[in-house]
């Protein structure tokens, strides 16, 4: 039989196989419904249409959809897929039909039914509409992304679907790092793209001011640039055309651009370009450090307010967004409380105190606000001197804030740092923890308010626009589906595990759109155990799916010992840092993890810790400064251990009378997180346990605190001890308050410390 021949009779034998249905002879790309991100509430394959075979695309549509309706997100998807495509009015000549639903579909609900002939959806309006063509967007192969002119197979299928939550969002800090235009367009499209409906983006803050405003034209010439460390001037400002082209390309996705205009605080930026908004007059730089600076606005000045209602007027022209946020979070008072005209304000209006005043600097923004038919939006701070009139609550301290918008019978939208702040690590919150998230607790439901949705806040002190994308992605993927499939979809048995089936075929779609997720979590974790004497033994774990990589030591000398498997222990003496180049499914990552490690005669030998580390920074327990694993240059890492306003002292008993010949430890350092150096280091030896003596241990720090704007691991060293010991212990004296000089003067600080390393032989 010729090769013409077998071929001929293989395609016969398919086709009685198939039903004596004959293959195309032209194989398309081909779409699939396991990709769709967040979960449509109804999914059901038509196994019965054409053995379930859906709509075939040879590479031309004809569309249809209701008069007064925006598509244009889609016809311009459709021509950068090199599909050509043309409008209809008559509905037996399209292709793709959308109808104006008569039934209530629920809240930018639609149906979408896949067929052999057609592709139809039903939407209450032109919102729920787009919402349809993003979940066909989804079933499209992937490869349509970058073009697919000949055309592609759909599955057969009928989707119901509808909101769970009204606000779905994501918070975009513009000014600790600028954002390009181009990005924060490259931003919606993802938003858009997973059922994300709301940007908040963040325009003003102490670090840089990016909105320009005419009356005031100062505040982008001073106030969006700032002087870095290093000398280099870095910074930047939209203009109103910007702005104009971001707010048309989010319309188009049916994405509302909410403008955040920081008051009262958070404003150095406004201050260094017009010092006289302030109480003090002082002239300022803008910041190039982050933190919580005690100089706001002014709120006993009538100039000051007049200032903001002008730039409130030049925002309401610009956004047509029905709320505008006006910050209202971290605002220290220690200046209103020296400041004459704050302290009168206080007097002719009859308040108590500060946090009075901050809500009635608020609420005459508010009722400026209002007057324009917007309505303000602020963080849960602005219920700590009642809440302002009509206004929205977004809580972040937790969900108090929300639940207590809710019995006071105003919206709340959430986004508590426990789940949706990605500027945190991933150790801190991975998606996992993004997506186990309860955005409406029992606690907020059967009150007169409601909460309205949630956002997850991308604050970038330490995320360039070129980190942005990667710390988003996949956690807001979580959120997104969290807020748009709610519980009945999220809290299902194996849901989980389904939305990272998901996770991963949506990958390949933003593989094609050259959007480059993260990991969804930290790849590998460090296991520690005790060794021999001065010794430890490691074993780097996968903690993800898929995921492998070659495991070293590096010591602090450089020294690279041998490598070995993720799964496999390796022994360790001495102190360096254990890294693993992270790979998954055999490919890499570029992801390289770091675990700082001490191999040492204290590691895992008992410890008496004469205080309570913090419920926050426990280091990992009670055994934390002496498990062998230090403390690295984040002190969100979970290695740390620290107290606030309290000393610190810790004994480890050897287990044997040693030899020592050197003790060290670690300090961190970052003033304007309020941690400060200790005010003094004692180390101690004892034979017995009882009688201690005190050796030689200086500080290099001394004892008065400088401005340092640093954040930074000290080490600290003594040497050449040669002394006979079994006990040794460190008394470490907190610094006290943050002193008069720091923005939070007077409030606690914080002790962070991590390993008692002791070099010691028998």
């Amino acid at each position: 039989m010729n090769v013409k021949v077998k071929l001929l009779f293989g395609l016969l034998l398919w086709g009685l196989i198939a039903g004596c249905e004959m293959p195309d002879t032209h194989p398309l790309p081909a779409g699939k419904s396991t990709g769709l991100v967040p979960l449509p509430q109804i999914l059901e394959p038509l196994e019965g249409e054409a053995k379930g075979r859906g709509f075939r695309c040879e590479g031309a549509l004809t569309l249809m959809w209701p008069e007064g309706w925006n598509m244009s997100a889609m016809t311009v998807w459709l021509e950068e897929a090199q599909l050509s495509w043309e409008r209809t009015s008559e509905e037996r000549e399209a292709d793709w039909i959308w109808r104006v639903s008569e039934d209530d579909l629920g809240q930018e609900g639609y149906t979408l039914s896949v067929k052999r002939d057609r592709v139809t959806m039903s939407a209450g309006d032109a919102e729920a509409a787009f919402r349809a063509w993003t979940t066909l967007r989804q079933l499209l192969p992937e490869t349509c992304e970058q073009g697919c002119a000949s055309g592609f197979t759909l599955p057969a299928m009928h989707i119901e679907d509808q909101a769970y939550l009204r606000h779905r969002g994501l918070l975009l800090d513009c000014c600790r790092h600028f954002m390009e235009p181009e990005f924060v367009k490259e931003v919606i499209e993802v938003l858009a793209l997973q059922k994300m409906n709301v940007l908040h983006w963040h325009l003003t803050e102490d670090q840089g001011w990016r909105l320009p405003v005419e009356a005031y034209p100062k505040l982008t010439q001073v106030g969006a640039y700032r002087t870095e460390s290093d000398g280099e001037v870095t910074g930047g400002a939209y203009t109103r055309e910007d702005i104009e082209d971001i707010l048309a390309f989010a319309s188009a996705r049916h994405v509302q651009v909410i403008p955040e205009i920081e008051m009262p605080g958070h404003c150095r930026a406004a201050l260094a370009a017009y010092p006289w908004l302030g109480c003090t007059g002082d002239t300022l730089p803008v910041p190039s450090n982050w933190g919580v600076f005690k100089d706001v606005y002014c709120a006993g000045n009538d100039s000051t307010l007049a200032f903001m209602k002008a730039v409130l007027d030049e925002v309401c022209t610009m956004f047509p967004s029905d709320v505008i946020h006006i910050g209202g979070d971290e605002v220290p008072k220690v200046r209103w409380a020296a400041c004459p005209k704050c302290q009168a304000k206080m007097r002719r209006l009859g308040l108590k105190d500060e946090a009075e005043l901050q809500t009635a600097f608020i609420n005459e923004m508010g009722a400026h606000l209002a007057k324009r038919g917007k309505r303000i939006i602020g963080w849960d701070e602005i219920l700590e001197g009642g809440l302002p009139e009509g206004a929205v609550v977004q809580s972040w301290r937790g969900m108090e804030g929300a639940i207590e918008a809710a019995h006071l019978g105003t919206d709340a939208v959430v986004s508590p740092t426990s789940h949706c702040y990605l500027d945190y690590p991933l150790r801190s919150t991975d998606l996992a923890e993004v997506y186990s998230f309860v955005p409406v607790p029992e606690a907020a439901k059967g009150h007169p308010g409601q909460i309205i949705g949630g956002e997850c806040n991308m604050w970038t002190e330490r995320a360039p626009q070129e980190a942005v994308m990667g710390k988003v992605l996949p956690r807001a993927t979580g959120l997104a589906e969290v807020l748009w499939s709610g519980p009945k979809v999220t809290e299902a048995e194996g849901a989980y595990e389904g939305f990272l089936d998901r996770l991963d075929v949506l990958g390949l779609r933003w593989a094609f759109m050259d959007v480059r997720p993260g990991l969804e979590g930290v790849p590998v974790d460090l296991e520690v155990r005790p060794g021999r004497r001065g010794e430890i033994e490691v074993t780097v774990n996968a903690a993800l799916r898929n995921v492998g990589g070659r495991v070293r030591f590096v010591s602090s000398s450089g020294a690279e010992g041998s490598a070995v498997n993720v799964g496999e222990p390796l022994t360790i003496e001495g102190t360096g840092t254990v890294q693993v180049d992270v790979v998954v499914r055999g490919r890499s990552t570029g992801v390289t993890e770091s675990f700082p490690v001490a191999g040492h005669a204290a590691a895992h030998q008992p410890l008496e810790l004469g205080y309570e580390p913090s419920q926050y920074y426990t280091g990992g327990g009670l055994q934390a400064l002496a498990d062998g694993r230090r403390g690295s240059e984040d002190f969100r890492d979970g290695a740390w251990q620290a107290v606030q306003a309290v000393d610190m002292v810790c004994t480890v008993d050897l287990g044997d009378t040693l030899d020592i010949s050197a003790l060290e430890t670690q300090f961190y350092l970052y003033q304007d997180a309020w941690i400060f150096l200790p005010r003094a280091v004692t180390w101690s030896v004892s034979m017995d346990g009882q009688r201690f003596v005190d050796l030689p241990t200086q500080a290099p720090w001394g004892d008065a605190h400088k401005p340092d704007a640093r954040q930074t691991v000290v080490p600290l060293r003594i040497e050449d001890l040669g002394i006979e010991a079994r006990y040794v212990r460190i008394t470490l004296a907190n610094a006290g308050a943050c002193p008069s000089w720091h923005d939070a003067a007077t409030e606690p600080s914080w002790l962070f410390v991590d390993e008692l390393v002791v070099e010691a032989t028998r």
